[in-house]
């Protein structure tokens, strides 16, 4: 019952990633207007915003103009669903499943915004930096030696990496906004969760065939490896 429950909180934060997502992009206030279609604007009903069976009902399509729904919008609910349950059954309802179910839904709004226009917002990740130090160290029982060490070294190599680059390359490659995700990641786990994040968007490049001169957003890839290295130890029990 417990993950059951985590599991539906999960669903109803997502559809409020969603939100964060979308406004972020267009460039609207997340809390106003009232949730809409975004592409005739037509205000959606009280039963047009139930996670994933809205979208189910309406066959992926707007009551109003018929237009396409992004799957964008059932995948982040789906996502955000799915990690609030299973950090449920990792951890219980304590300490530990607030401060890893905040971060989750930062890493969730940040890749999502990072994949669509490439970009990974300083209003998200410095505030959650500065709460992801004291989190590491208290709740989640680090320490302070080890949660600054994580953030500095994490937050540290990316900009590392990000300067060499630039200075061998003459172009960018990793931007500043990895080393700032790279930082809070750090602060809550460890810095290997950069070299798991190397290898999947590697592997994606492999399997794809993405043209390795277009820009890859890192942030997704570093924000699975955060859930497989929280998740991970309890699945392979």
């Amino acid at each position: 019952m417990t993950v059951f429950g985590a599991a539906i909180l999960g669903l109803i934060l997502g559809s409020f990633y969603n939100v964060c997502i979308h406004r972020y992009v267009s460039g609207e206030s997340i809390l106003f207007p009232p949730s809409h279609c975004p592409h005739c604007l037509h205000r959606l009903a009280w039963y047009e915003l139930f996670p994933v069976v809205s979208y189910l009902c309406l066959r992926g399509r707007c009551s109003y103009c018929g237009v396409w729904i992004s799957l964008q919008y059932p995948l982040i609910e789906l996502l955000s669903g799915s990690v609030a349950g299973a950090l449920a059954w990792r951890f219980g309802l304590g300490p530990s499943f607030a401060v890893y179910l905040i971060a989750a839904g930062v890493l969730i709004v940040a890749s999502g915004i990072d994949a669509r226009i490439g970009i990974l917002p300083d209003v998200l990740l410095l505030p959650a930096t500065l709460i992801a130090i004291p989190a590491g160290a208290l709740p989640l029982g680090h320490g302070w030696l080890t949660t600054l060490s994580g953030c500095l070294l994490g937050g540290g190599s990316f900009w590392l990496l990000s300067v060499l680059y630039r200075r061998f390359r003459d172009r960018d490659g990793l931007g500043l906004g990895d080393a700032k995700l790279m930082a809070l990641l750090g602060a809550l786990a460890l810095p290997s969760i950069m070299f798991m994040g190397a290898l999947l968007a590697l592997t994606f490049i492999l399997i794809s065939q993405h043209a390795p001169k277009a820009p890859l957003p890192f942030g997704p890839w570093l924000s699975i490896s955060f859930f497989l290295h929280t998740l991970l130890p309890r699945i392979t029990l």
